[in-house]
């Protein structure tokens, strides 16, 4: 019984630590509109389900103590307890108010966490947002193009598209500060929005969606729009930097250089340095490996390639920058 008591007092007092410290209690603090949204139907749905469980345990710890065996033989039958209609009609209709109260609080704030404001085309951009195991991909209305870090202008409405090519699985795009989760499901197209400040948010893939789903993380860089345009501008052809960006996001989530992995070593292996096998490779896949690449623009290989023949170049490895390695 002790056990029973001390339970709920224990489970109030970590809560409450949780809750000094925000230890995983509350939510990050959002950063756009309708992540403002989303944290207040958390805390008054919190409010529901703490005073609930309250009134639960509560309950639980009195009819322990109310109902004991006491001095009573072990085989003797308890106090027969026959229904009281009042209290029971009581915890119907309660349970019924609550979540008729949820509900509505839920409709209520749901259009300002679906639909952006209102803007103008110049001060709001499309970005598709692309899921794939086990690298976020990010296109542009330029058709430009970016792994791992998506880059958007600041204060302005962005509308996310959000995919995933036919042959991926399930993934789940959340930017934490942003608020919504929106899933990356092959074959359907998802929709949402932010409008954030300048800063970098960390996103993630909030989707079991295999071995390397720890590592399925990204950044959102957002910019002054002028800084955007500049950014978005470069990304429409190949590039050693995009090539660097594709090759440390996606190839080595999954290899390394000289040493084993989830895949084999692919340092000085000439499948990479060979644009048409590495092609045929990346859109179709082989073994265990996905088509990682079979939304890619031929762009986007030639970008590849040029990064992974400088790795095949002593003197080019010795002159590139740190981390160029991976």
């Amino acid at each position: 019984m002790p056990a029973l008591v001390a339970a709920p007092v224990v489970a109030l007092v970590l809560a409450a630590g949780a809750a000094a410290g925000n230890g995983g209690l509350a939510p990050v603090p959002p950063v756009s509109p309708n992540g403002e949204g989303v944290t207040d139907l958390y805390w008054f749905i919190l409010a529901f389900t703490g005073a609930i469980f309250l009134l639960v345990e509560g309950a639980l710890v009195l009819f322990v103590v109310r109902y004991r065996r006491g001095r009573r033989a072990r085989i003797a039958d308890g106090p027969q307890i026959h229904g009281a209609t009042r209290l029971e009609v009581i915890w119907t209709l309660v349970p019924v108010v609550i979540l008729f109260a949820i509900g509505t609080f839920v409709f209520y704030k749901l259009p300002g966490i679906s639909n952006p404001p209102a803007a103008s085309a110049a001060e709001e951009t499309t970005i598709e947002v692309e899921g794939n195991q086990f690298y976020w991909l990010f296109r542009y209305p330029n058709g430009g193009v970016s792994v791992g870090t998506m880059v958007a202008p600041a204060d302005q409405v962005v509308r996310e598209v959000v995919v995933a090519p036919d042959s991926d699985v399930i993934h789940s795009w959340w930017v934490p500060a942003f608020g919504p989760k929106v899933d990356a499901v092959p074959g359907r197209v998802n929709r949402t929005w932010f409008m954030a400040p300048e800063g970098t948010y960390v996103a993630r893939c909030a989707e079991l969606c295999g071995l390397q789903h720890a590592i399925m993380t990204a950044n959102v860089r957002v910019v002054p729009r002028e800084e955007y345009d500049r950014f978005i501008a470069g990304r429409t052809e190949a590039s050693l930097e995009l090539g660097r960006e594709q090759f440390d996001q996606v190839c080595l989530s999954c290899h390394e250089l000289d040493e084993p992995s989830i895949g084999p070593p692919i340092g000085g292996n000439p499948i990479i340095t060979d644009r048409e096998t590495l092609e045929t490779l990346l859109r179709n896949g082989r073994g265990r490996m996905p088509a990682v690449g079979a939304s890619w623009t031929d762009a986007q290989i030639d970008a590849l390639v040029q990064h992974t023949r400088t790795l095949e170049t002593p003197e080019a490895a010795e002159a590139a920058p740190d981390g160029e390695q991976g």
